[in-house]
């Protein structure tokens, strides 16, 4: 069964006692308040891999499901944010796509889009919606990555957001920024993966000046909120995943 139709498989188990088997294979229960209805709910945009994608068919969903759970935990604790506690799939194809504003892409640099899905993923963007982009790294992700961006906008130049930039101001001010680095650090000793030494915060604009596009390259938010309560994983990494993170929230449910 391919990575999308097995996650759902695996979570099709609600209720309590239900959950979810992750691509480690450790389950993960469903929270008892899965169903409560929220102002916002954590998206995560499920897509069909390139053939060469190194992660296999189940690339969109590394740290699901709990990098959201974790992060989401977080939201609720720290803002004034209605957060639901589960997190919700999509197709770029599925009709519900636009009653979800923040749309979370992890290891784009993998994408592979149909000019149906691109298409969609425009309007969706156009209309208002906001794309988080995370985990991917080095040269040759980033033009996988940008392959797919260019069916979406072949027009829209991919822009570094500039530190004023006020993504960076709506709940934190995120005045230093660092590369937040996936848990290999803790056994290859470098806080990069492949060539992707210096981290980037690069986006795409819409005319009035809004962001649509939110791109975190050359780092991994969604290890740091996955690995939160891990003893080895250094603290000061969550908590700007964490910033960084509701940050982006704040500002898609604001512009």
């Amino acid at each position: 069964m391919g990575g999308l139709g097995y996650l759902y498989a695996q979570r099709g188990q609600g209720g309590q006692g239900g959950g979810m088997t992750n691509l480690d294979g450790e389950f993960v229960p469903t929270p008892a308040d899965a169903d409560e209805e929220t102002e916002f709910v954590f998206a995560r945009l499920a897509y069909r891999p390139d053939a060469s994608a190194r992660w296999g068919p189940g690339a969109w969903m590394i740290d699901a499901p709990k990098a959201e759970r974790h992060f989401l935990q977080g939201v609720r604790r720290l803002t004034s944010i209605h957060a639901r506690s589960m997190e919700q799939f999509l197709r770029a194809t599925d009709a519900e796509l636009f009653d979800y504003p923040w749309l979370y892409v992890v290891e784009p640099g993998q994408w592979s889009l149909s000019d149906e899905e691109a298409a969609t993923l425009r309007e969706y963007l156009l209309r208002g919606g906001t794309m988080i982009t995370d985990d991917f790294h080095g040269t040759i992700e980033w033009a996988y990555f940008l392959r797919g961006l260019r069916k979406i906008f072949p027009e829209r130049p991919v822009v570094e957001i500039d530190g004023h930039d006020a993504v960076f101001h709506t709940l934190y001010d995120i005045d230093e920024r660092f590369q937040v680095p996936g848990v290999q650090m803790l056994y290859s000793g470098q806080p990069y993966e492949q060539d992707g030494v210096e981290p980037h915060w690069r986006g795409v604009y819409d005319d009035k000046g809004r962001l649509m596009v939110i791109i975190n390259f050359n780092m991994d938010l969604g290890d740091a909120w996955e690995h939160a309560d891990l003893p080895e994983y250094p603290e000061k990494f969550t908590a700007v995943a964490y910033r960084f993170g509701i940050n982006y929230i704040v500002y898609a449910m604001t512009h």
